[in-house]
């Protein structure tokens, strides 16, 4: 075995991993919690020792091999201990956010059969009763140091039990099943995903692939751990040796700047709130400096989307003959010296917001609007777009740093296939042909837990899974998503129209926040939008124009009405493929944004379009109606 890596020859189970890195990497920090009182930092051998302990301590409580352990925790460095020692004795944990709706989280108690509840805090637990106190659960662990109740062990009773005690010879294989993850979707009862030890071993062994981080480097994380996105992700970073450190959206500026990360793992709507931040920080320059901000990122812009056509990475531009590449580089060079101005200029101290070290990001769980992409393109800093459901452990195709080819879902990792196929028919189309994308590989789930029937509708015999998504492919085999399938709003004239391209587009205005089209079975598209009242305020103040609230800017007069259509009519003709239907007609902006906590986001801050238009049935009825 190498000195400096996991052997995975020698692999059977993620528990093999772990033993491994804990010799590799004993000394070095693993998991890093600096907002949890007192701070935590536990070492690789700290951290194997520990889930050692606990999935001893665990069997010592009767926990048998094939038992279910519903684990109901936020982001913690104890969340990947109890994870891990409850996968280390061969059961298998259901796993969610304890901020998840009650209601929910006692179907995955039921749901699951769990007989054993690991829960991050009394208040967690609390939530859940007399009704939890009925069901078949005979333990109860909690997570925090606070003071258990009677009949619930605390954290460090269950490493006490297992201190002195062995995991013993249970027989893992890559078929064992690994976790329960139930999630909320975007609609509907939450159905439990079954991954097993294979599953997510096979991310692990080919995500080096997309990214190469060396033992020593830092990642910060701030999505939810429970779910297949961060948690195959930072099985992987540590893995490598890396140092995970745990992040909220109250401290995410100060400790990018602060432990200068090299790896972040996020979602588009964690891009977007960097990407509004430093416009906002571009907005507040005036006068000549401001005019020449604008000048150097029309140029650094031009720059780039050249550059793109020259080495053949335009989404665009595929089919071009030799002569336009020949000029784009041309044009590319006679930019390059007002580009090198930006970057010492704006770009420069843009990534310094950031920390400054970052060599990778990676933005999965929808899709990156073209600005942002474009956006971080031209600051300098590498976004890799990965794509995948749960249902795939969750990652099907990523970009590559030595093809970033931006607009796409990037390739398909070793081992995976994706097909593009007719979604009525199921016959496979030629490439270059939107479509039905269905994939097939190692990383494909074992099925819906108690739900044979949802399993044969989503993998058929031949072990293809329908992802629900709309694609096509690239001569070079990238993926390149356009959609939902079940998102596409049908006109009344049959024109079938994706929501996410438009909505992309309409986003690059800065006086809007969030945006859902709507208009099924409608003649037209319509809009509802929440808007940027901070840039919407600027521009009152420009206009003369001064209300008692900020937030009544967005909906009272005529003025801000023009002004967001405007907007709206421009991103719209702007965007490639804008055909007269993608026009949007009535429009209503709201006073609340959509959120997790009002349950119009889901914990990936993705919409629940569902959940969005049935709450907001009334008013969209309205619209068309007037």
């Amino acid at each position: 075995m190498s000195k400096s890596s996991v052997d995975f020859s020698r692999v059977r189970s993620l528990r093999d991993v772990w033993q491994q890195t804990a010799q590799l990497y004993g000394e070095q920090v693993a998991l890093k919690d600096p907002h949890s009182k007192p701070e935590v930092s536990l070492t690789y051998a700290q951290f194997y020792d520990q889930l050692q302990r606990f999935g001893a301590g665990l069997r010592s409580l009767g926990v048998q091999i094939g038992d279910r352990v519903a684990l109901i925790s936020d982001n913690c460095p104890r969340w990947m201990i109890a994870d891990q020692g409850i996968l280390a004795i061969g059961a298998a944990n259901a796993t969610r956010s304890p901020q998840a709706d009650r209601d929910e989280l006692l179907y995955i108690l039921e749901h699951s059969g769990s007989t054993t509840l690991v829960i991050e805090t009394l208040a967690a637990l609390e939530k859940l009763q007399p009704e939890v106190s009925r069901l078949p659960i005979t333990r109860t662990i909690l997570l925090t140091d606070e003071t258990p109740p009677e009949g619930v062990l605390s954290f460090w009773q269950v490493l006490e039990r297992g201190e002195s005690r062995e995991l013993g010879d249970c027989e893992l294989t890559a078929d064992t099943l690994a976790s329960v993850i139930y999630t909320s979707g975007t609609s509907g009862k939450p159905k439990g995903v079954m991954l097993s030890h294979g599953n997510f071993l096979h991310q692990i062994k080919t995500f080096d692939t997309i990214l190469r981080p060396r033992a020593g480097e830092s990642a910060l994380s701030i999505l939810p751990t429970w779910h297949s996105y961060e948690r195959t992700c930072e099985y992987f970073l540590l893995s490598c040796g890396c140092t995970q450190i745990y992040t909220d959206p109250r401290h995410i500026k100060a400790d990018l700047k602060q432990y200068k990360p090299h790896y972040m793992v996020a979602v588009p709507r964690i891009w977007e709130t960097v990407y509004e931040g430093a416009q906002k920080t571009l907005r507040e320059k005036t006068g000549p400096q401001g005019k020449l901000v604008e000048l150097l990122l029309q140029a650094s812009q031009a720059y780039i989307l050249n550059r793109r056509i020259a080495r053949n990475m335009s989404l665009e531009h595929f089919q071009v003959s030799g002569l336009t590449r020949a000029l784009a580089r041309v044009r590319a060079a006679a930019l390059q010296p007002l580009y090198a101005l930006g970057e010492q200029l704006i770009f420069k101290p843009i990534r310094a917001a950031t920390g400054g070290e970052l060599k990778r990001v990676i933005s999965g769980g929808g899709s990156l609007a073209p600005h942002l992409d474009l956006f971080f393109e031209i600051v300098g800093i590498e976004i890799l777009v990965g794509y995948g459901l749960t249902e795939t452990s969750p990652v099907l195709t990523a970009r590559r740093p030595e093809r970033n080819l931006r607009g796409s879902a990037g390739l398909p990792l070793p081992q995976t296939e994706i097909k593009i196929v007719n979604p009525d028919s199921r016959e496979s189309l030629p490439q270059g042909q939107q479509g039905l994308v269905l994939a097939r590989g190692p990383q494909i789930m074992q099925g819906y837990y108690r739900n044979p029937e949802a399993t044969a509708k989503a993998i058929d015999p031949e072990g293809w899974f329908d992802t629900g998504d709309l694609g096509w492919l690239t001569p070079a085999g990238d993926l390149v998503l356009t959609g939902r399938a079940k998102d596409t709003i049908v006109l009344t004239n049959g024109e079938n129209i994706e929501p996410q391209p438009i909505e992309d587009a309409c986003l690059r205005s800065v006086y809007l926040d969030q945006i859902m089209l709507v208009g099924q079975d409608q003649k037209m598209l319509g809009a509802l939008l929440v808007p940027n009242h901070e840039a919407l305020a600027q521009w009152a103040k420009a206009q003369g124009i001064t209300p008692a609230e900020p937030q009544q800017l967005a909906l009272a007069s005529k003025p801000f009405q023009d002004l967001i259509r405007a907007e709206l009519n421009r991103e719209v003709k702007n965007r490639p493929g804008y055909r007269a239907d993608d026009r949007i007609g009535p429009i209503r902006l709201l006073e609340q944004p959509f959120s997790q906590e009002n349950g119009m986001l889901t914990q990936t801050l993705k919409v629940r379009r569902a959940v969005v238009a049935q709450h907001y049935r009334d008013m969209i009825g309205e619209m068309f109606d007037s």
